[in-house]
C-alpha cells in the first residue's frame, strides 16, 4: 500500500467515525415553520405583502407594520389583513416609523404579546429618493438612509435579545443589486442598501454564537407598484435587456428565497448576500 492509500484509509476513516451513525432527517421547508412567528417591516406592500402571504401559507403567524401615507396605505394594508385572517395563522399589523427605535422596541414588544415568541424578522421597509448626488437635499439622503439603513438596525437590535435568550432566530435582509453595483442618481440608496449588507455581515457574526442565521438578499427589479409608477419606462426597458433571463422579476419570487433562508433548510447559510435579480449582475 502506498503513502498516499494510507493517508486516504485513514481520512475515511476518521470521517466515518465522526459521523452520525444514521442519515439525518430530510428538511422540508414548511414543516421546519409552522407555528413560528415573523416580524416584517414595511409588509403591506410589494416584496413585503408577498413575504407575508408566503410565510403564513407555510404556517407562520405574521406581524407586520407599515408606513401610513394616507388612505391607500391605509387599504392596502387592510387588504393584506383580511387575507392573513383567511390564512388560518395569528395576524397582527399596525402603522409605525422604522426610523424612530422606541417605535421598533413597541412593535416588537406588542407582536411578542399577540403571537408569543418571535422567531423570524424580515427587515423589508426601504424607499427610494432618486435625484444626482450635486442636487440631493439633505433630507433626501437622510431620509432613506435612516428608512433603510437605521430601520434594519433598530429592528435587528430590537429583536436580538430574544433570539439570544432563546438561541435561534432568524433575519433576511432586503437589500438590493445596488448595494452591489451602483448606478446614476441613487447615491442614497445605494449607499443604503450596501450598509444593509454590511449589517448583515456583522450581524452573522455577533448572533452567530446564538444560533440565530442572519442573510441578505439583493432583488433586481422586481415589478411592484413602486417600480413601475416611480421609474421611467427606459430604465424598466434597459434593466429588462441586461437581465440574463430578459425580464423583471415578481415579488413572489424573492420571497420564495426569503421564506427559505427562515426555515431550518438553510440552518448552515448565514452572512450570505443573495442575488434574485434574473441575471442583471452576471
Amino acid at each position: 500500500m502506498s503513502v498516499d492509500d494510507v493517508v486516504l484509509e485513514e481520512l475515511v476513516s476518521s470521517v466515518s467515525a465522526s459521523a452520525p451513525s444514521a442519515e439525518p432527517a430530510p428538511l422540508r421547508v414548511s414543516s421546519s415553520l409552522e407555528g413560528r412567528s415573523a416580524v416584517i417591516t414595511g409588509g403591506s406592500s410589494g416584496i413585503g405583502r408577498a413575504t407575508a402571504i408566503a410565510l403564513a401559507s407555510v404556517g407562520v403567524n405574521v406581524a407586520f407594520n407599515w408606513f401610513d401615507a394616507g388612505d391607500e396605505s391605509r387599504e392596502m394594508a387592510g387588504q393584506l389583513a383580511e387575507v392573513l385572517e383567511g390564512m388560518r395563522v395569528e395576524s397582527l399589523s399596525r402603522p409605525g416609523d422604522v426610523r424612530n427605535p422606541e417605535d421598533a422596541r413597541d412593535f416588537v414588544a406588542e407582536a411578542e404579546a399577540a403571537l408569543g415568541p418571535l422567531h423570524i424578522l424580515v427587515n423589508n421597509a426601504g424607499i427610494g429618493r432618486d435625484r444626482a448626488l450635486w442636487r440631493m437635499t439633505d433630507r433626501e439622503w437622510r431620509n432613506v438612509l435612516e428608512t433603510n439603513l437605521y430601520g434594519a438596525f433598530h429592528y435587528t437590535r430590537a429583536m436580538a435579545p430574544g433570539f439570544r435568550a432563546r438561541r435561534g432566530g432568524k433575519i433576511v435582509n432586503v437589500s438590493s443589486v445596488h448595494g452591489l453595483s451602483s448606478e446614476f442618481g441613487l447615491a442614497n440608496y445605494c449607499s443604503s442598501k450596501a450598509g444593509m449588507i454590511g449589517l448583515t455581515r456583522s450581524a452573522a457574526l455577533e448572533l452567530g454564537p446564538s444560533n440565530v442565521n442572519v442573510n441578505a438578499v439583493a432583488p433586481g427589479y422586481i415589478r411592484t407598484t413602486q417600480l413601475t409608477e416611480q421609474v421611467p419606462a427606459e430604465i424598466l426597458d434597459r434593466a429588462r435587456e441586461r437581465s440574463a433571463l430578459g425580464r423583471l422579476g415578481d415579488p413572489q419570487e424573492v420571497a420564495s428565497v426569503i421564506v427559505f433562508l427562515c426555515s431550518e433548510a438553510a440552518r448552515h447559510i448565514t452572512g450570505a448576500v443573495i442575488p434574485v435579480d434574473g441575471g442583471y449582475l452576471i
